[in-house]
Parts: C-alpha cells; structure tokens; sequence
C-alpha cells in the first residue's frame, strides 16, 4: 500500500475545454482559490489515474486548488489515514469522496469520517462513494434516521448494487431550476453502472435521472445535511476512465463543487472571483 498526498499549484485553463464558468464571473485572481480535499482509493476502480483526471479537470475549470489523499489499496477495506482522525479535513472548504470502502463498517470510524460534514464542511459524493461506509442491513430500506444510516443521511441515497455496464442516457429535470443544471446539455455517457436507487432521502433534490433500457434512476442530486443544511452534491456517474475524463462529466463535477460552497450564481456561472483562471 502506498498513499500520495501532493499539493500542486492551479493548472491553467485548456482552450479546448467546453466549460463556459468563464471571466464573466470575475478574475480568479480576486478572490482565494477553494481548497478542496480528494479522498480516492478501494475497490473496483482505477483510481490512480482518476485522481489525476479530477484534479485538473477541477482546476482547469473554477477557482481551485485541488490536494489529495489517496491508497493504492485495492481492497474493500481501504487504510485511508483519514479513519481514525476526525480532523482530516481541518483547513479545507470542500471534501469530495471518491473512495471505494464497502466494507468499512465500524460506527466510529464512520462518524470519523463524518465529522467534518457535521461539523460544516461541504461534500462532493462520486460513484462508489455511495456504496461506502456499510454496516449491518444496509439494505434494509431507510424509514428512520439512525445508526446504520448515517452515511445514507449525509449522501441523500441509499443505494444497494447496480446492473451490467451499459451507456447510461442522461436527462437532467429542468424543474429543478438548479444552477448546477443549467447551461448543461442531455448526453449519453459509454458503458457505466445504473445505481438502484432503495432510498431517495426528503433532504435530496433530483437534478437528473439516468435510463438503460427500460430502468431509469436517479443519477444527479443535491442534498442539504444535518439541521444546519450543509450542501452536498452528488453524481452515481464516475466507474469508467471514459466517463470521468469526459468534458461533459467535468463541467458537472465543477459546478457541483462551486454549488456544494455556495459559489455559484442562479444563472450557474460562478461567483466574482471563482470562475476560470488564465495567465
């Protein structure tokens, strides 16, 4: 096992990039770069090369350094040093879980790695994030807050399994009248994962929906935790290369960050300050 935590400086802007959070909304230069922790490594995913396809996708696209803490341990029980220190993200204005950890299921070190999200601090949940952190019937379906839901309490979801990998068509829900939407166009990604969808929390706001077939699910959600409304966005999209290095897929990942921190306008383009960087 090995862990990397790098701290690079903001990547400039690729010309080719489709993302329009533009110089409208301001220099980034006037305003502090978000600092956003990326929690990656487990199971079932090529991490080490998604770490680094999330990191400059977010940094090419807002106002924001990007740090990671990642494992090469491809197990379902990951040895993140964040287990056991609730402090992790102390410092940090975003959290973003992409970590495979299904099998990690003892209470305290969950609401270890719950702590900062309780305590304020927004989060941004990808893919198997949402199959993380499970404890004895984690697939009873929720009807009650309690100690075997906490992770479905800061997600919005409750989420089982999923089907063969299939292109996934996206329809994002226009009533939402989301910022992080707008601006987005329909797609349909390459062979992904359907999530199920068990539980769809009060506290969670559909954004999108995905179909394969006949089986359509939420796919794209905002959720407000605790009863201090902390924001956190969240996307079942992200098993394959394919689909995370999309530009598609990046422009979301980025305006969920700056939703999940409050930077974003209601005409989704970030706030003065926070949009592309450019030398």
């Amino acid at each position: 096992m090995s862990m990397l935590i790098t701290r690079n400086a903001l990547a400039t802007v690729a010309t080719a990039a489709a993302f329009v959070l533009s110089a409208s909304a301001g220099l980034a230069a006037d305003a502090k770069p978000l600092k956003v922790l990326l929690i990656t490594g487990g199971c079932c995913h090529s991490y080490a090369t998604q770490k680094d396809i999330l990191k400059k996708g977010i940094e090419e696209r807002i106002n924001a350094t990007v740090e990671q803490i990642h494992v090469d341990d491809k197990g379902t029980k990951p040895q993140l040093p964040i287990f056991g220190n609730p402090d992790y993200a102390k410092g940090y204005d975003l959290v973003i879980h992409d970590e495979c950890a299904a099998d990690i299921s003892d209470l305290e070190t969950i609401k270890g790695v719950l702590k900062p999200h309780t305590d304020g601090i927004p989060g941004v949940v990808l893919h198997c994030a949402m199959h993380s952190y499970r404890q004895k019937d984690f697939a009873q379906p929720v009807t009650k807050s309690e100690d075997r839901t906490i992770w479905f309490d800061f997600l919005g979801l409750q989420s089982t399994g999923h089907g063969a990998q299939k292109p996934i068509e996206i329809k994002f829900d226009t009533t939402a009248k989301s910022p992080i939407t707008t601006g987005l166009a329909d797609w349909t990604t390459g062979n992904e994962e359907l999530y199920n969808n068990i539980t769809i929390l009060p506290t969670a706001t559909k954004l999108a929906t995905g179909k394969q077939g006949n089986d359509e699910k939420m796919v794209v959600w905002t959720n407000l935790y605790t009863d201090k409304k902390v924001r956190v966005f969240g996307t079942t999209l992200g098993h394959n290369d394919a689909t995370v290095q999309d530009p598609k897929y990046l422009d979301l990942i980025a305006k969920g960050v700056l939703w999940a921190t409050n930077k974003i306008d209601a005409n989704g383009r970030p706030v003065t300050g926070y949009g592309r960087v450019s030398k």
